[in-house]
């Protein structure tokens, strides 16, 4: 089984990168095996809407995103990390999330998501709820932990000491590696739940025109 990280932090080994580390390393205990996509330093421009990808099964911008689609389509789970600007995800990060869901049609039911948000102070929660959003219109199960998935730290390295932090990281890997493997047994027994197609629907009303 294998798990695919996106951090989206443009620092490398800032404090986003030691949350991820002490994901990684709880993933392999759990036998789960992983790979971290560093993406926040990465220039990836934003969806414009061209509809290309309905017909191409793929975003047509071929970048970073094309890229991660193709590996994020053979995961078991994702995990979405980031910092947090102004109560917000890095914008790299959400060009990139806004571009890989929408362009990718490969099905992700029952693919097992998480995000993980670090910041000096605040705006942790809405970060949170705003990663998480992909998972959930997507019919991926989110993995949940003893906190909500927040990681506190101002200056690179800091992290490393919110103790409350790590073992929230920790809980979170084997949590989503308990969920991830009942999952698989859960498909071969049972398959994956019956789908219906598509109802688009909005708010407009015809007989008020």
């Amino acid at each position: 089984m294998k798990v695919l990280i996106l951090n989206g932090s443009p620092r490398v080994n800032g404090n986003t990168s030691i949350a991820v580390n002490e994901l990684v390393k709880t993933f392999e205990k759990e036998g789960i095996a992983t790979e971290v996509c560093h993406i926040g330093n990465k220039d990836i421009r934003g969806c414009i809407a061209c509809g290309k990808c309905s017909a191409q099964g793929r975003c047509v911008f071929d970048d970073a995103v094309n890229e991660i689609a193709a590996k994020f389509e053979q995961a078991d789970g994702l995990v979405v990390a980031s910092p947090v600007y102004y109560a917000s995800a890095n914008a790299t990060l959400i060009a990139c999330l806004d571009r890989l869901f929408y362009s990718s049609h490969f099905d992700k039911t029952m693919k097992v998501g998480a995000s993980v948000v670090v910041a000096r102070r605040g705006g942790c929660s809405s970060t949170f709820d705003e990663l998480n959003k992909y998972f959930t219109i997507s019919g991926m199960p989110v993995a949940s932990s003893t906190y909500w998935n927040s990681v506190h730290g101002r200056e690179a390295g800091e992290a490393e000491f919110d103790a409350e932090g790590m073992l929230t990281m920790r809980s979170l890997a084997r949590n989503m590696s308990f969920l991830m493997k009942s999952i698989a047994l859960g498909k071969e027994k049972y398959g994956l739940p019956d789908g219906e197609p598509w109802q688009p629907t909005h708010f407009i009303r015809d007989d008020l025109k």
